[in-house]
């Protein structure tokens, strides 16, 4: 199976997304005091750190470089994420709020992805992107109870 530019361009955006969700999950981990809702920040910041280095391993593969590093929107985001927590009255709801749209915004890129005409994925990749989303739609969930605790 041909592995083409445009497959290595998506999954390296994939991969630089994850890097984001990393950084982020750990800086929202810094900015609350429940420890259950930390815990939940830092599980997740070490699974897409696992992730990425799976994405690595997946491009790699097939002979492509990874990106190192992630995008500048994510910064952005997490900057969003600092600003957001200043003013907020509750840290905890305003982060899983911000979980909560990044991980919708997540799973219809993993969607975007496998379920793009233009080429067919290999079945390893399509694997691992397939689990990946189904956790993401795990953390989404998770996410969506703690924010109607803290609400």
């Amino acid at each position: 199976m041909k592995y083409t530019v445009e497959m290595s361009n998506k999954l390296n955006e994939l991969l630089e997304r994850t890097y984001d969700a990393e950084k982020g999950f750990k800086q929202a981990a810094e900015k609350v005091d429940n420890k259950t809702i930390k815990q939940f920040f830092m599980d997740r910041s070490n699974q897409r750190q696992n992730f990425a280095k799976e994405l690595k391993a997946e491009i790699m593969s097939f002979g492509e470089k990874p990106e190192d590093s992630g995008s500048a929107k994510g910064t952005l985001h997490r900057s969003w994420i600092n600003f957001k927590s200043l003013f907020s009255s509750n840290s905890e709801e305003a982060m899983l709020e911000e979980v909560h749209r990044g991980e919708k915004e997540a799973i219809e890129t993993y969607n975007d992805i496998l379920q793009d005409k233009d080429f067919v994925l290999p079945p390893t990749t399509e694997s691992l992107l397939m689990k990946h989303r189904n956790a993401i739609r795990d953390t989404l969930e998770t996410a969506n109870i703690f924010e109607t605790a803290v609400s």
